[in-house]
């Protein structure tokens, strides 16, 4: 890349050391951070940007993707074919170019604002090219970490584009087959021009190669708390088929009476529940199966009959509503009036007194998370406040949804990660119980009339059963989770 080019938008003097690293910006502990894929395309490099955004965003840390494939649709429009990628295609070039400068100055403008960490999600295939990224980004004391991913087994490379790239809008009404043709021609004009990181030449650089779908790792220069956890999250993901299982226990006697948390047993409802559970488990005939459940009793009743590996833990209790464990919501009411009004006001932040907050259960699942990337056929049986946090990761939920997803009792939620994203279906066991979701109310202020705090607490002793439109969003009506499938990166 050309010194004016590189110069664009320049903020401050940099010196570029012996190393090849950039010097000038003050030593912070918390700088915006830039994550920049590397590989060639069909490589998973959008799977691996998006599923760290969403992980990252999950854990409170504002993270956005910014795919140049998608700037280059919005300039020249989508179909364009493999002579499009060629190096020696001067208008083309230029044209890529000046999309990646778009895609780096939004996300410039994004980190100088609430963003934390930016994800330039393109195939960034040489040296000239990452040398400019880190200057531009070191410029604005913004700290750089590469993530590299190769593949050199042909098939995984055919399922991936016949999977991914086969429906991006580049191939839009295609034949099947010319479409591989054209991308596998694109993947070559890449493949002439490609210098993958080399851990000599640039050991100043902090980066990740991944090789074979996480069959190898080399990692370098790992600087901070937040590249330590990106690499962390990156060795446990995996991509084989699986199904997650989602249910919260079943009916408990405190649930019939409105209280909440407690370590109440099963009601006879909640009883019914646990044998209809493991009835539709060994009708699904699932291979490599274990059961996850919490250390209370009635996750753990839940699980009694089914014939499956089961483990406890204690990172799936419910959240700890403190002084307000075991009340209902008209004790609350009665004895912690504002503490109800503020929980009102901001549910996902909000802490009970002596207990937790839903971000203080976000952290407290966080190892759960992990582990579940790296299983393959789990069913967890756990709380609504538990159930609530791991459905927010799997469908990409913001904080101020998170609280309000309805996770009705004698459900169960199967979650099926995919490419970009994660199909979720409902499925109703029709063992009639409580409805314990509370809807936010319209009126939070604090000294609020005791009517207006109660009015959406759901009624006790409900024997409707519950419906599938009674499932998994926050407004009630979604059941299918899934991105749109951002097609190639460049």
């Amino acid at each position: 890349m050309r010194d004016r080019q590189l110069d664009r938008s320049r903020s401050v003097v940099v010196n570029k050391e012996p190393d090849g690293t950039y010097t000038h910006c003050p030593s912070l502990s918390n700088p915006p951070a830039v994550i920049v894929m590397v590989g060639l395309p069909a490589r998973g490099k959008t799977y691996i940007a998006k599923k760290l955004c969403r992980y990252l965003n999950w854990m409170g840390i504002s993270t956005k993707v910014f795919n140049v494939g998608e700037y280059r649709r919005q300039t020249v429009g989508p179909s364009n074919k493999h002579d499009f990628f060629r190096s020696d295609n001067q208008e083309a070039q230029g044209i890529r170019l000046q999309c990646a400068l778009k895609a780096m100055e939004d996300m410039e403008q994004w980190l100088k604002g609430d963003g934390e960490v930016g994800v330039f999600d393109a195939t960034n295939t040489t040296r000239e090219r990452r040398e400019w990224i880190l200057q531009y980004c070191t410029e604005r004391c913004f700290k750089v970490f590469f993530i590299e991913s190769m593949c050199s087994e042909p098939d995984v490379i055919q399922c991936n584009i016949k999977e991914v790239k086969l429906s991006s809008p580049d191939y839009t009404g295609a034949d099947e087959d010319d479409a591989i043709r054209d991308f596998m021609l694109r993947i070559q004009h890449y493949e002439e021009n490609y210098e993958p990181i080399d851990e000599e030449r640039d050991k100043h650089l902090s980066f990740i190669k991944i090789m074979n779908v996480n069959s190898k790792f080399l990692v370098n220069k790992i600087t901070g708390h937040l590249q330590s956890r990106v690499v962390y999250y990156l060795m446990n993901i995996h991509i084989m088929p699986r199904t997650i299982y989602l249910t919260r226990h079943g009916e408990s006697e405190l649930n019939i009476i409105g209280r909440i948390g407690g370590n109440g047993n099963l009601s006879e409802g909640g009883k019914r529940y646990g044998e209809a559970l493991a009835e539709y488990l060994k009708e699904q005939n699932i291979s490599d199966f274990k059961v996850w459940t919490s250390r209370l009793k009635r996750t753990i009743q839940s699980a009694a009959k089914i014939d499956a590996p089961i483990e406890q833990w204690k990172a799936l209790d419910e959240i700890d509503a403190g002084v307000c464990d075991s009340m209902t919501y008209e004790e609350i009411q009665e004895k912690f009036p504002e503490e109800f009004a503020l929980r009102d006001q901001d549910k996902f932040h909000y802490r009970y007194p002596m207990g937790e907050s839903y971000e203080d259960l976000v952290a407290r699942l966080e190892p759960v998370i992990m582990e579940l990337e790296r299983q393959r056929n789990v069913l967890v049986i756990c709380h609504q406040g538990v159930m609530r946090c791991l459905l927010a990761y799997f469908m990409d939920k913001k904080a101020e949804e998170l609280p309000y997803l309805k996770c009705p009792l004698h459900t169960v939620i199967k979650l099926k990660p995919i490419a970009y994203g994660c199909l979720v279906e409902t499925v109703p066991l029709d063992i009639p119980a409580v409805d314990t979701h509370r809807p936010k109310p319209e009126v939070t202020e604090v000294g609020r009339e005791s009517g207006d705090a109660l009015a959406t607490v759901p009624p006790y002793l409900d024997e409707k059963p519950i419906s599938e439109e009674e499932t998994v969003s926050a407004d009630g009506d979604s059941s299918v989770f899934m991105e749109t499938p951002p097609g190639s990166p460049e």
